[in-house]
């Protein structure tokens, strides 16, 4: 049965015609962590940000893992849908615009996020993911999609960097007609200025007002 999720919700001027960013925490964050750079990112977004439902050792997460980089793949599954189904009503409950949600996650966030792809491959107009990893191992045939574009950014010095899994991911994605757009880039598993500036540049090439029109 699905738990309620935490969230906290800045509206745009004029929200039900404004685009949405979903913000998704890594690992130990909250709702509250990336507000500030959504607010720089997304100027003009509504911004959506959740906690994720699962504590390890009082950290929430967005599911559970069993080892470093190892996930308990049942518990992805359901907590995608899980947050599907919280997105789904919250999108109804507010006005606004399904069609216009983007996803923004970290580590942990970017994995729940790449979950959402996966499972509800029209959910979501666009996905940055920074520092993801494949969530399941065998994420299955290809699927029909909306042909979202997804922006992955990932550390070549991150220990959870898997070459072969990310190249997997890649092909799943272009097979089921979404656009996916790699970058390696020279740090580890935090974030740089690097990050910021082609999630920015991202977000204007996509969904500027002029894109959307």
């Amino acid at each position: 049965m699905f738990q309620p999720l935490h969230s906290r919700f800045l509206p745009a001027p004029n929200p039900a015609d404004a685009p949405t960013l979903l913000l998704l925490h890594g690992t130990g964050g909250d709702e509250n962590d990336l507000i500030p750079t959504g607010q720089q990112l997304a100027p003009g977004f509504n911004l959506l940000s959740v906690r994720g439902n699962v504590l390890e050792n009082g950290a929430p997460r967005f599911f559970r893992r069993l080892g470093m980089g190892v996930f308990d793949e049942n518990d992805v599954r359901f907590r995608a849908d899980e947050l599907d189904d919280f997105l789904e009503k919250t999108l109804v409950e507010r006005g606004l615009n399904a069609e216009k949600l983007v996803a923004l996650g970290y580590s942990n966030g970017a994995n729940i996020a790449g979950a959402l792809l996966l499972r509800h491959p029209k959910r979501l107009a666009g996905a940055a993911l920074w520092r993801a990893m494949l969530p399941l191992q065998d994420p299955g045939p290809a699927v029909e999609s909306n042909g979202a574009p997804v922006l992955l950014l990932s550390g070549s010095a991150d220990p959870y960097y898997q070459p072969e899994g990310m190249a997997r991911y890649e092909q799943w994605l272009r097979e089921s007609g979404f656009q996916p757009e790699h970058h390696l880039l020279p740090t580890s598993h935090g974030l740089t200025t690097a990050d910021f500036r082609r999630t920015l540049e991202w977000l204007e090439r996509c969904f500027s007002p002029k894109k959307s029109q």
